[in-house]
């Protein structure tokens, strides 16, 4: 009877630490994601800047 207890803080415990590592992994991704939709908005920007630049008959440099 006194061995449940003791199984069930470890498997809290065990709980505890996944959910820690998830948030950790949670919050990589969320940065991971904010990061790749910065740089698609900049590049859809540049490329429109390049349309409009075409249109008008003026070159645009874009460095890589």
């Amino acid at each position: 009877m006194n061995e449940r207890p003791a199984a069930l803080k470890k498997e809290l415990e065990k709980g505890q630490h996944q959910m820690a590592l998830l948030d950790q992994r949670r919050q990589e991704l969320r940065d991971t994601i904010l990061r790749i939709s910065g740089a698609i908005q900049v590049l859809e920007e540049l490329q429109a800047q390049s349309g409009q630049a075409e249109r008008d008959g003026q070159i645009v440099s874009v460095a890589a």
